[in-house]
């Protein structure tokens, strides 16, 4: 009886596996399926234009429209706040650029990028914290997504506004906002089925759609106010270092809102055609297009103020008040309601397209790799929204401090990832990496380090937490020492450069195999490798590299290539 159990259950384990190259080792199965392994040339199907409009996609949000709301009500004038977006965007597109090109040189995602800094098993925290985050934030969009369709709904039938509650008092929200997050939440479910190199085209499609609606909603609130309101005009509140400590604030807070994004970048690029695609287009598009959506946020909100008295932030909420004026009560007209709903739509549609680009896509990719026996990107993407759908996002965003301390506490972990990663891609390896190496269980793996733990990325890890663990208590209200709260302030900076420097410092008295002395890239040489052991050919027929011992010799400088290499049996680089 017992063996027939154990039968079904393998049985049934088989029949949910997903599909994986034969000849893989067990262990191999946990660390590799076909959204793990470099992508093959027929799927490299993203050019520049497609990261432009992907970021352009993606700029054009609620959060962004919004992110200079805090900055102004902690006394900076506008254009300071827009300065702190520009700067803040700026380093952060330098930072997507610089994880993302490690993606698009050897096209492989961040949880086979962080492999090489974390160890073949050591990389699972770091995954996991990153498919953590991912799924909260799915939970997040979704909610803010289905305020978009609670407008949607009012805009053709005006008694949705006063749907009875049926939600227990301490639910947190209500039947009409749970109703409309849980429409967007199904009516997303579709775009996650869509493959990764497919899904650019949705990002097309919402770039040409969804800023004319953007320009639309920013042309109609400066003519219903006949002008740019007040907040143009208004002084900063603060001076000396009292401002300057408000801008780097703010600065930070820009830097944060992109903290997931920089360390998950190589997901989308590894799809590009060729490393310079994902450069120039990442760098330039992502300053300028979440400064544009910014600066339309600062005006629109300043016109609010000339209509209803006071600056009205939340794009939704001025939305809601062109259907019901609050002053006088009265209800919009045919024309000014439909113009709410394309609005709201576009709106809806950004949310959408920022949840599959930052969120679902990253959970997936993440998942595979925490589970890639049994979960693909597409799996992974369903849990995702299952997780975000379970965590009652409304709790969450129930006070502005809640979400904005959990979200710098994020950005601490993640930029201490950052840090380790691009260390040791840019300064330690110089730009070199052995494929078949990081997709190997053995002992022998110049990744295996300390039973699959590379202990230097660990401790670089924790020391880069350990700078602001006492400035986040703070954070929280409770009383730390002042230079803490500074350090604090520059959470993503403090973290990023101790666990890099500590990084470098660990390496050069510790030093680890296959690094190269002078740069090396040998992306150009992937094509379609098999990730078998001893698999001497590329599936396309291309000669691989067979034996690593072929050309290395243990722990010596090889003259021609200048790489430092312990002797790995059967899996080098090809």
């Amino acid at each position: 009886m017992e063996k027939l159990k154990e039968s079904k259950v393998a049985w049934a384990l088989d029949k949910i596996a997903v599909d994986a190259e034969p000849g893989l080792t067990n262990a191999q199965l946990f660390l590799t399926n076909h959204d793990l392994k470099p992508v093959e040339p027929e799927r490299r199907q993203w050019g520049p234009w497609n990261f432009v409009g992907f970021w352009i996609a993606d700029s054009f949000n609620i959060n962004t429209w919004m992110i200079s709301s805090s900055m102004v009500a902690n006394g900076l004038s506008w254009w300071q706040s827009w300065l702190c977006v520009w700067i803040g965007y700026v380093i952060s597109g330098t930072f997507i650029c610089m994880t993302g090109r490690i993606g698009a040189t050897y096209h492989i995602p961040f949880p086979v990028v962080s492999r090489a800094s974390f160890g073949i098993w050591g990389s699972l925290w770091p995954v996991f914290n990153r498919a953590a985050m991912a799924c909260i934030w799915y939970g997040v969009q979704s909610w803010i997504g289905g305020e978009c369709v609670t407008l949607m709904i009012r805009s053709i039938w005006t008694s949705y506004n006063d749907v009875p509650n049926s939600m227990p008092k301490g639910s947190g929200t209500n039947t009409r906002d749970f109703v409309s997050f849980f429409l967007f939440w199904a009516c997303s479910l579709p775009a996650i089925w869509f493959p990764v190199h497919k899904i650019r085209h949705l990002f097309t499609v919402k770039s040409f759609f969804v800023p004319p609606a953007g320009i639309a909603f920013f042309i109609w609130s400066i003519v219903k106010a006949h002008g740019i309101g007040p907040i143009v005009h208004q002084p900063s509140t603060k001076s000396g270092g009292a401002l300057g400590w408000a801008m780097v604030q703010g600065i930070m807070s820009s830097i944060a809102n992109f903290a997931t994004l920089i360390v998950n970048d190589p997901d989308f690029a590894r799809f590009a055609r060729k490393p310079r695609d994902a450069l120039w287009s990442q760098f330039i598009t992502i300053p300028v297009g979440f400064a544009v959506t910014s600066f339309i946020g600062i005006i629109v909100s300043s016109s609010s103020a000339v209509i209803y008295g006071d600056p009205i932030w939340n794009p939704l909420n001025l939305l809601s008040y062109f259907l019901i004026n609050p002053n006088t009560g009265k209800n919009a007209n045919g024309p000014a309601r439909f113009g709410v709903f394309i609005i709201s739509f576009a709106f809806a549609l950004a949310q959408l397209g920022t949840n599959i680009a930052a969120n679902s896509v990253s959970a997936g990719t993440d998942m595979t790799a925490l589970l890639p026996r049994y979960i693909n990107i597409r799996r992974g993407g369903y849990v995702c929204a299952a997780v975000g759908l379970a965590m009652c996002p409304w709790n969450l965003l129930s006070t502005s401090n809640n979400f904005t301390t959990y979200l710098s506490a994020y950005s601490v972990f993640l930029s201490s990832i950052a840090g380790v990663i691009i260390c040791d891609y840019y300064l330690v390896r110089r730009g070199y990496y052995q494929i078949r190496d990081l997709y190997s269980a053995r002992k022998s793996s110049p990744y295996y380090f300390t039973f699959g733990f590379h202990w230097r990325g660990y401790a670089a890890y924790i020391c880069g937490i350990l700078i602001n663990i006492v400035g986040f208590v703070g954070a929280i209200g409770k009383p730390v020492p002042k230079g803490a709260a500074y350090i604090y302030n520059l959470n993503f900076f403090a973290g990023f450069l101790v666990a890099s420097g500590t990084y470098w410092l660990l390496v050069r008295f510790s030093p680890i195999p296959a690094v190269s002395e002078r740069w090396m890239e040998v992306g150009d040489e992937v094509r379609n490798p098999s990730l078998a052991y001893g698999a001497a050919f590329d599936e396309d027929g291309d000669a691989g590299s067979g034996s690593g011992e072929d050309y290395m010799k243990s722990g010596k400088v090889d003259e021609e290539s200048g790489v430092r290499e312990r002797k790995v049996s059967g899996v080098g680089d090809f």
